[in-house]
């Protein structure tokens, strides 16, 4: 049973990244998933969620730039970045229930 995050990286302000992470073990159809990070000196916080039946809800810092999405049949959620900003500078976890990825780094700087 685990969560594979993977697709982090640096990119410049205004650039976009994608995040991908692939779930094993788990009946990935019936779960919602969700994208958390923790940026240097800070609390990890809650980013995106999508429920089993497919509805989104995104913290407001990142509407309208992030998008979360799941492929059922790949049993792989994502999360499409643009727009990105300095502070959105973090490490990325997906999760579900009590079950966390790995993390992913995301840094943006000039």
């Amino acid at each position: 049973v685990q969560l594979q995050a993977s697709g982090g990286g640096s990119v410049q302000p205004g650039e976009s990244l994608g995040l991908s992470c692939a779930a094993s073990g788990i009946i990935f159809g019936l779960k919602d998933m969700g994208w958390y990070r923790q940026a240097p000196g800070k609390q990890r916080e809650w980013v995106a969620t999508i429920t089993s039946s497919g509805n989104t809800h995104y913290r407001d810092s990142v509407k309208g730039r992030f998008t979360i999405s799941r492929d059922n049949a790949k049993n792989t959620v994502y999360l499409q970045m643009n727009s990105l900003k300095p502070e959105d500078t973090a490490v990325y976890y997906c999760n579900t229930g009590m079950l966390w990825g790995q993390g992913t780094l995301v840094t943006v700087s000039s």
